[in-house]
């Protein structure tokens, strides 16, 4: 019934097995793939013919973690997986990078991949599995894909590279890279670094790479016996040729006009005449328009990777490693926590930074378990950003991955939460778009969050960098434009600080680079990275040493573990009337950690001295100021901790004697005591008579006067003499 092919292979100290042929049989390629304990079913699915007038490639990938794979029930009201979570976006898009350049060009038949985590160890993360499986699927299915890739994670611990660390390494791991690849060369990384240098990094590129040799191989051996016949690519169309060298005529000069104006909307709106123009005649001279339209851009292609390659000059008349213009601005809007506005040529970031509390916190129901994020770092891209009117709604993956990046570029930086107790949650608004927006927002977020008082550990930039490959030559670029993104054969995005790297991002449109290229990219971004910080410590070099008057003050405060459930009260009763009075937020972690967070001081003050006074212990010998809650006969019951009461007796109140307690004092009346102890039922002693009432000093008491002789009671009084004991006593 089943014609199950299986193959195997020891990776990493563990056993990676390809299974294809049981499951999903009517997938044009399925594989089960399963390494560790974590196993993963991936399909590869194409139409057969591409829908007429498609001029572009339809790529769908699709990951997807079933909580079953963690013998999990999901939460909320119905019970079943809902929307894409931000692991799965950025794992989908992780397998398009290096998967969508090595289909045939030309190929439009619409295509989806499928990945779904079926098992999960909770030790072996998805994501490597994911593209390895998708890379499998698509290989045997038949597509005109140029595969297979290999795709592995390099960690570095204790100066060591290291391959496919566990989850549990990883926390010990300064460097989490994940490389994706052909035989030949590198198609995508995707990294987040604890400041290493630009060897480091080339050096685990190079590693993983060839660490996913292997891997390459098996897939290899596993379509020799289970591949599907190759699609037949249809032919071109005969009139291609005619139709191309007719749009070079009618349209070649004017577009090298039109490429050489440097400000953007005019570069456009001189390029839609030409095409406009070209395509009116074509279409006066019968020729087919449509494919005319497809070609045309082609032809931009080719003028302006020519000029570059020829000329080493660019579409703004800059020179291949400068910066744009630069322009930094902080504090740009008022109540926020803390802003800023970064500007790069015709590319321009509004960055915002919020801080909050505990209670703000990001909570996120993984695979993994459940956790919290305190740092978080949101993208948005309106289309008025390039000059369009577009549909606004929800983030898509584009913006998701962007925001990613950027935040996987400040998260080293970002002060431990012992240190700065505040959730802190960044906006990046893109306002404008001329190339390289979510490098703008980690230069925007890296001045908001100074603007706001946060103590990052150092101003953190990025930038970046293209790449021109010609059989005539190759030009590297620095912070490029977003058509020489369009038409180049690289995007290669380094963040970092003045001492090294924090993120570094890259995706190839062409079968892969040489280690060369990217060691001259990573060389030349390095220079960008630093004139860049250099223009930004104009606006600001450090975090202010205050938060903003806008931003909650953040006070702590450590209590025992056993005193929690009275700071929360019953069915927090007592929390809550603390945060209803002083309109402060509260948060206590299970280790006592109390913290308070309120914009007015005096607010905080008062919730501080609350919690305190129902924790504190009373010392003995210590003054508090009190106030007398009851009278009785015996003495006056005085609030003086917090909830706290202890009794002044009678014989306490004032050295003379006292007929009544109600001459000293009344219910209501404010009075100083000292703490004369704790008695073993935890009753507390106090005394007003040792303390001044005007100044809450202590007082001596005064000294008695010597009897006379012959007094009641003197030195000279007989004693009574003492009856001695009755035998039947």
């Amino acid at each position: 019934m089943f014609n199950v092919v299986t193959k195997s292979i020891e990776w990493a100290g563990r056993t990676l097995t390809i299974e294809t042929g049981r499951i999903a049989r009517q997938a044009d390629g399925a594989v089960l793939i399963t390494y560790g304990g974590t196993k993963l079913l991936c399909t590869a699915v194409f139409a057969k013919a591409a829908k007429p007038g498609q001029d572009f490639f339809p790529l769908t990938v699709n990951y997807q973690e079933k909580t079953f794979a963690a013998g999990k029930i999901p939460g909320g009201f119905f019970k079943r997986e809902g929307r894409p979570s931000e692991k799965e976006t950025l794992t989908s898009r992780l397998i398009d990078r290096p998967i969508r350049p090595l289909f045939i060009e030309g190929f439009r038949n619409e295509t989806q991949v499928v990945t779904t985590v079926m098992s999960h160890d909770l030790e072996t993360n998805p994501d490597i599995v994911a593209m390895i499986g998708a890379s499998a699927a698509l290989t045997i299915s038949g597509a005109p894909f140029l595969g297979p890739i290999g795709a592995a994670r390099v960690g570095r611990i204790d100066g060591e590279l290291v391959l496919n660390p566990s989850e549990s390494d990883m926390e010990k791991s300064e460097l989490d890279l994940v490389v994706a690849g052909t035989t030949e060369g590198v198609l995508m990384v995707e990294s987040e670094a604890q400041e290493l240098s630009e060897e480091t990094m080339l050096e685990a590129v190079d590693f993983g790479h060839a660490a996913f040799q292997p891997v390459i191989d098996l897939i290899i051996s596993l379509a020799e016996e289970a591949a599907k016949e190759p699609y037949d690519m249809p032919e071109e169309d005969p009139a291609k040729e005619t139709v191309k060298a007719r749009l070079t005529e009618l349209a070649e000069a004017g577009l090298r006009d039109a490429y050489s104006i440097i400000v953007k909307q005019d570069r456009q709106a001189a390029i839609a005449e030409v095409k406009e123009a070209a395509m009116a005649k074509l279409e006066e001279e019968e020729l087919d328009v449509e494919l005319a339209g497809k070609l045309f851009k082609g032809l931009e292609s080719d003028i302006v990777r020519g000029n570059i390659i020829k000329t080493s000059s660019r579409i703004d008349g800059r020179g291949l490693a400068d910066v744009r213009a630069i322009d930094c601005q902080i504090g740009v809007i008022d109540r926020t926590h803390g802003s800023a506005l970064f500007t790069r040529g015709e590319t321009q970031a509004l960055v915002v930074t919020t801080l909050g509390t505990g209670q703000d916190e990001q909570i996120i129901d993984a695979l993994e378990g459940e956790y919290r994020q305190h740092f978080m770092l949101h993208y948005n891209f309106p289309p008025y950003s390039v000059g369009e009117a577009g549909r606004m709604g929800s983030p898509g993956r584009r913006e998701i991955g962007h925001g990613k990046l950027a935040w996987r570029a400040i998260n080293p930086m970002m002060p431990a939460k012992e240190d700065f107790p505040y959730t802190v949650r960044v906006v990046s608004e893109i306002t404008e778009s001329n190339g390289s927006s979510s490098m703008a927002t980690v230069c925007g977020t890296s001045l908001a969050m100074m603007d706001a008082g946060v103590p990052l550990q150092k101003p953190c930039a990025g930038i970046a960098m293209g790449l021109i490959k010609e059989e005539d030559g190759v030009a590297v670029l620095s912070d490029i434009l977003g058509d020489e993104d369009h038409l180049g054969d690289m995007d290669f995005k380094v963040a970092g600080t003045e001492d090294g790297i924090t993120s570094l991002q890259m995706d190839i449109k062409i079968t892969s680079i040489t280690k060369d290229i990217m060691e001259t990219a990573l060389g030349q971004a390095k220079g960008g990275r630093l004139y860049i910080l250099g223009e930004m410590a104009k606006a600001i070099t450090a975090g202010r040493e205050e938060v903003s008057s806008n931003a909650p003050r953040i006070t702590s405060m450590q209590i025992p573990k056993e005193k929690i459930r009275d700071v929360i009260g019953t069915g927090g009763k007592v929390i809550r009337e603390i945060t209803e009075e002083t309109g402060v937020k509260i948060d206590i972690d299970e280790d006592g950690t109390v913290k308070i967070a309120a914009v007015d001081a005096d607010a905080g003050k008062r919730a501080y001295d609350w919690i305190y006074g129902i924790v504190a212990e009373p010392e003995p010998g210590t003054i508090y100021k009190g106030k007398v809650v009851k009278v009785v006969d015996f003495g006056a019951f005085v609030n003086f901790m917090g909830s706290k009461d202890g009794l002044v007796h009678i014989s306490e109140l004032q050295f003379a004697r006292t007929e009544k307690v109600t001459d000293i004092c009344n219910e209501g009346d404010e009075v100083f005591v000292k703490c004369l102890g704790v008695d073993d039922r935890g009753k507390v002693k106090l005394s007003m008579k040792v303390v001044d009432q005007e100044t809450g000093e202590e007082v001596e008491p005064p000294a008695r006067e010597p009897r006379g002789e012959g007094e009641e009671g003197g030195e000279d009084r007989p004693r009574k003499a003492r009856r001695k004991p009755r035998r039947d006593d």
